[in-house]
């Protein structure tokens, strides 16, 4: 049978283990009576049977083991299967509770011991001060930064808010229950009464969630629309990020010294405004999706002024208040003659009607309470932030900061960050998208009859020229397409957005699929036809919106650097992005793009060519300030990420550290994706850890890295792997005869595609063609039939063909591998790399992966597609244990091997369960308890592996 990687299996659990083992045991056995009372002895007794079996097989390879659970679960009938899907997904999720509240423990555990931890703040700072950087010089370069983690909607978004809301539920007991025992543990009395019985309430409270979450549905009836991806995006911020992100900023403040923090670090959204690919998305969406992001932020201003009134009842008879707090309070509609002395409260009651009337006037909602009618809303943030600090600079002159602190500073700071607009929504669509706008715009106007026939040069010429009239494009009276109306609706609609909810609200217009230099100029002029364009270009022109060049092929992110150049030669731009706006000052953001150039030329090769990418950018852009006068650009990355190390994804701080050397200059954007936004965000004080590790890694990427390139023996083994490996990725998935059908047949992404996840489709177009096929689906399907190819394929054969060269003698061999593993000790981006192929190996499992092999109704396609995937397998895990000397995977990661040990015995039953029940739907049975199953087992899967998206 197909061996596994080699993990670590070791059964006994260490003491720091301990409480995990002992919180996943307690919640298992919670889950076990719920079946048991909900569904029966016997159901309960089938699924412990299967749960044995598979803990038989994972943790001692006992291959009788396996026979057996084969064997059992195609005996089960649809109802018996999905209630065992059911019990193995949610205990997937349960688990993953325990993990992240023993992630938390941990990290406790460690701060009280005055030990830190790589990616905190306070290893960072301390790393900073070792080297003689000043908290003043920290201040001065985070004033010039910008950090922004970007939420997006993506069809691998399996978990429904009512499971979220479940769950967050559960691991506030969890942590309840901890604080019982933390107390009970101090208090060293003989005989504790009161522990039991504390800890009967706290279970039996988990008890009544998990029965809640048993009997709560976990699919969809109906496809996800935008409108249900925005609520579940807001979410995390009334979760986490509304609060978290403030406690952030304290604690860099009071790290750093009194002064204060620039507020760099701020929130980003594709949700209502990513139109690539998404027919869903429009004008109305984008409005929807900014009035409820303005709803939910101005609710939680209206709640903290509410409790800050309540907390502030200073009264006028015991202090003095300076003229600027007199003059607030004097201003407030309240009356009340039992308030009349007390300056706080009545001017809070005053800010709380004008931010009621803000919430009216921006989202159409009403507050909950109303001391006085909602009355003179706050036009803008700043207003609403004068009126914060007066009743601060107040407190403190009254040596109440104690008063401050707790609740007042976060509420500033909270408006700060996220204004009335809660995030910035990016736009985004395809470049082909913009083209067949512009070829109608210019026909109508009897500009050019043909305007896709024209070659790049006359483009940019004709663009060019339009960029400089005045007039508009669209004729009056004309009826034009839906498409044309519908594109240029959406610029309207950020025109109007940019009005009501603040210039912050949007500032990015993504360009997928940047291929030339009139995609950029399209974007300019289409803003120029609604007004987002203000001037001409020869004369004093200005862009509200930052054009942003997304590059996503091998062969785009080749071009990037040359693209960038033709761009800013052209008359009049230089100028104008230097101009800039009140909030975009000389700024250029570059989204660089993971997936799509991994599926491209895989793993490796889409590494290298980003690495190289940037460098050429960043050459560039140097190159322009240092030649041209005036305010230097700003040239600001924008990572498209995903949740997969093949789409880019793998530990934030590792990655942003592995960038090219002086890329990063405190400026950063990148994309949250999938089902790593629930695991980094859902629980508060981990998505607090996650935001920290950005920080972070900002800090030292850009004051603590040299700005030498890395060797040249270095960068040329990297170019001389790069070739290799993205031959032999190229030669499986794109030149080997039937390796379409494979991918269909062996994964389960047909019934991904059916799969109500997400408002936006699998793929681009109607066919199966691997290159029209999205990426995210393209990694998602990879994991779920735990191959994980697209993280790790193509390295062992370009490690084997660099080690051995033509008439290569063994010396140069030993010197050539010697290479590798200088590279590997001291060269952020080949370690960096090296670990995520390490991880997504681990994940992988060879000999689940067969099973789903066995889809395949071709045998002899079957057995010469996964024969070359498991060679390509052993030479990847050979050549990465040549370089770095570990012979088991996560040497050197033991909190993922402790993952995979207590979760993967659990995740397997419904590896075996999802094949069989394929393997019944396409050979004709259809019926909807067989469907559901699969379906449930896609979402379970996806939940134990936590980054699948």
């Amino acid at each position: 049978m197909t061996q596994r990687a080699p993990v670590p299996t070791s059964s006994p659990f260490s003491p720091t283990e301990r409480p995990l083992v002992e919180d996943i045991r307690l919640l298992g056995r919670i889950l076990g009576d719920v079946i048991r009372e909900q569904e029966g002895d016997a159901a309960f007794a089938l699924i412990e049977q299967i749960r044995q079996l598979s803990v038989s097989f994972r943790r001692h390879a006992d291959t009788a083991a396996d026979k057996a659970l084969n064997t059992l679960l195609k005996s089960l009938s649809s109802d018996q299967t999905v209630s065992v899907v059911r019990a193995f997904t949610y205990f997937s999720h349960l688990a993953n509770l325990a993990e992240d509240r023993h992630h938390i423990r941990r990290r406790a555990v460690h701060e009280r011991a005055g030990s830190t931890r790589p990616g905190s703040i306070e290893m960072s700072l301390a790393k900073l001060q070792a080297q003689g950087i000043t908290p003043q010089a920290i201040r001065d370069m985070l004033a010039r930064s910008y950090v922004s983690p970007v939420l997006t909607a993506h069809p691998t978004e399996v978990q429904r808010k009512s499971i979220l809301d479940a769950e967050r539920a559960i691991a506030q007991l969890l942590t309840a229950r901890d604080d019982i025992l933390a107390q009970a543990s101090a208090q060293h009395v003989a005989h504790d009464a009161l522990t039991p019985r504390e800890l009967a309430a706290n279970e039996a409270q988990l008890r009544a969630r998990v029965l809640q979450l048993w009997h709560t549905r976990l699919l969809r009836f109906s496809k996800l629309t935008v409108a249900d991806e925005v609520e579940n995006a807001l979410s995390y911020y009334e979760s986490t990020f509304l609060r978290e992100i403030p406690k952030l900023y304290a604690n860099l403040e009071q790290a750093l010294g009194t002064e204060p923090v620039h507020s760099f670090l701020r929130m980003g959204q594709w949700i209502g405004g990513d139109r690539d690919g998404n027919p869903n998305v429009n004008a109305q969406t984008l409005t929807h999706a900014l009035s409820r992001q303005a709803d939910l932020v101005l609710r939680h201003y209206l709640t903290e002024v509410h409790y800050l009134g309540g907390e502030l009842s200073l009264s006028a008879m015991l202090m003095d208040f300076p003229a600027e707090m007199q003059a607030l309070a004097s201003q407030s509609p309240d009356h009340n003659e039992h308030r009349k002395d007390e300056p706080y409260r009545r001017a809070l009651i005053g800010v709380y009607a004008r931010l009621a009337a803000s919430l009216k006037a921006l989202s159409g909602g009403d507050a909950a309470r109303h001391a006085v009618p909602p009355q003179n809303p706050y036009l803008t943030p700043e207003e609403l932030l004068h009126d914060l600090r007066v009743i601060e600079a107040s407190l403190l002159g009254q040596h109440a900061a104690a008063l401050v602190t707790q609740r007042l500073q976060p509420l500033i700071r909270a408006v700060e960050v996220f204004g009335f607009h809660l995030a910035t929504v990016d736009l985004r669509q395809s470049s082909d998208q913009h083209e067949a706008v512009m070829t109608e715009l210019l026909a109508t106007a009897r500009l050019h009859p043909s305007y896709t026939t024209l070659d790049e040069a006359a483009k940019c010429v004709l663009l060019q020229r339009l960029l400089c009239d005045a007039r508009p494009l669209r004729v009056l009276g004309h009826s034009y397409s839906a498409h044309a109306v519908s594109e240029l609706g959406v610029f309207e609609a950020a025109k109007d957005a940019r009005k009501r909810f603040g210039s912050q609200a949007i500032r990015h217009y993504i360009i997928s699929h940047t291929e030339t230099v009139s995609d950029l100029l399209e974007v300019m002029l289409l803003q120029k036809e609604v007004g987002l364009m203000h001037g001409t270009l020869d004369a004093q022109a200005r862009c509200d919106l930052i054009v942003v060049p997304l590059f996503e092929t091998i062969e785009d992110l080749r071009n990037a650097s040359q693209i960038m150049r033709e761009f800013y030669a052209l008359p009049g731009i230089l100028a104008m992005v230097q101009r800039g706006a009140a909030d975009q000052y000389g700024e250029q953001d570059i989204m660089l793009g993971y997936s799509d150039s991994n599926k491209d030329g895989g793993i490796f090769t889409s590494n290298w060519e980003l690495y190289q990418a940037e460098i050429a950018l960043v050459n560039e852009f140097d190159g322009i300030n240092q030649t041209t006068g005036g305010h230097p650009i700003q040239i600001r990355m924008f990572h498209g990420r995903g949740g997969t190390v093949g789409r880019g994804g793998g530990p934030s701080f590792e990655a942003i550290l592995a960038q090219p050397p002086g890329t990063v200059r405190g400026q950063i954007r990148l994309t949250e994706q999938g089902e790593v936004i629930g695991s980094k965000y859902a629980n508060p004080e981990i998505g607090r850890r996650n935001l920290e590790t950005l920080v972070a890694a900002t800090l030292e990427a850009t004051l603590l890295h040299p700005t030498e390139s890395a060797q040249p023996a270095f960068l040329e083994s990297a170019a001389e792997l790069s070739l290799a490996s993205m031959a032999a990725y190229r030669k499986l998935v794109y030149e080997t005869a039937g390796f379409t059908e494979y991918f269909f047949e062996a994964t389960p992404i047909r019934e991904i595609a059916e799969l109500n996840i997400g408002s936006r489709p699998a793929s681009r177009k109607a066919t199966q063609k691997i290159e029209d096929l999205r990426a995210i689906p393209w990694g998602f399907s990879w994991g779920q039939c735990r191959l994980t190819l697209p993280g790790w394929f193509g390295f062992g054969s370009a490690v084997e063909a660099f080690l051995n060269p033509p008439a290569a003698s063994a010396k140069l061999k030993k010197q050539r591998l010697a290479l590798l593993q200088q590279m590997q000790k001291q060269w952020p981006f080949f370690s960096s790399l090296l670990s995520n192929m390490d991880m997504v190996m681990a994940k992988g499992d060879l000999a689940l992966a067969s099973r789903y092999a066995e889809l395949v109704e071709d045998k002899r396609l079957r057995k010469k597609i996964f024969s070359a995937i498991e060679a390509e397998w052993h030479l990847t895990a050979q050549a990465l244990e040549l370089i770095t000397g570990d012979k088991e995977r996560l040497s050197h990661n033991a909190a993922l091997q402790r993952s995979i040990r207590h979760r993967f015995p659990y995740i397997d039953p419904l590896h075996h369960l999802q094949v069989e029940l394929v393997r019944r739907f396409r050979a004709g049975q259809s019926d909807d308890r067989l469907k559901r199953g699969i379906h449930i087992s896609i979402n379970g899967i996806a939940a134990g592996l936590r980054n699948t998206g």
